[in-house]
């Protein structure tokens, strides 16, 4: 039990503390363009139901959520769902978010080729990063090295979904500020703003994939480690 603390921990604090951060940036530039209100003075719902509209996915709904932070494009339903302060809000921060998750949307309808990749791996990566952990767990309490590396395998499959989300969501950030400068939602001035609120997004995600490859490093490490003994 104690080498699941032990000096091993080291090679994923790095990665902690920029998680941290990046929650931290995130926040803190969303907040900052909240209060920022955009020229066109339309609500991140409207500029959301515009762009589908123009894009041809007039099906697909726009409906608010709760949450603070918790936009997201709900393939399933085919919805964009929006935070109340990003629904109603016609900041900045509103409009940029709203157009990113419309982004989803357009690569949804497009099938774009990572999103697809990404959703296949979805069920093996839930699995595997509630699993791995624990089949490593059981098998260094009771030295079976099967179930530690079947914990490693599965974990992989779940750090492997984190590396598949990034270029989703690049791509969708991408997507947005193109829209927004195409379709002349913001002011060049303005879209320096909106990309400052993309980049503190996209942060969080690179910080979130490199802590799931801090824990497989340190695993893996472990396994060596207690191979050597």
């Amino acid at each position: 039990m104690r080498m699941m603390y032990g000096p091993t921990m080291i090679v994923v604090l790095p990665f902690i503390l920029l998680m941290l951060y990046s929650q931290y940036k995130v926040k803190s530039t969303f907040n900052e363009y909240l209060s920022v209100p955009a020229e066109i003075s339309k609500t991140g719902a409207q500029v959301a139901r515009e762009i589908l509209d123009r894009e041809g996915l007039g099906q697909i709904d726009v409906a608010s959520t709760e949450g603070e932070l918790s936009d997201h494009y709900d393939p399933r339903e085919k919805t964009v769902k929006l935070s109340s302060d990003v629904y109603q809000g016609s900041s900045l921060a509103a409009i940029s978010v709203a157009a990113h998750e419309t982004g989803h949307a357009l690569q949804h309808a497009g099938e774009y080729a990572p999103l697809k990749v990404r959703h296949s791996l979805f069920p093996a990566a839930n699995f595997g990063s509630q699993a791995g952990p624990f089949l490593a767990l059981f098998g260094f309490l009771f030295r079976a090295e099967f179930l530690i590396l079947l914990g490693i395998i599965f974990f992989a499959g779940a750090v492997l979904f984190q590396v598949a989300t990034l270029p989703v969501e690049f791509n969708a950030s991408s997507r947005a500020l193109s829209l927004l400068k195409k379709q002349n939602y913001l002011s060049s001035k303005e879209m320096k703003g909106a990309k400052k609120v993309l980049r503190a997004a996209a942060l969080t995600y690179v910080a979130s994939t490199l802590v799931a490859l801090g824990h497989l490093l340190r695993l893996i490490l472990m396994y060596v480690i207690a191979n050597d003994r």
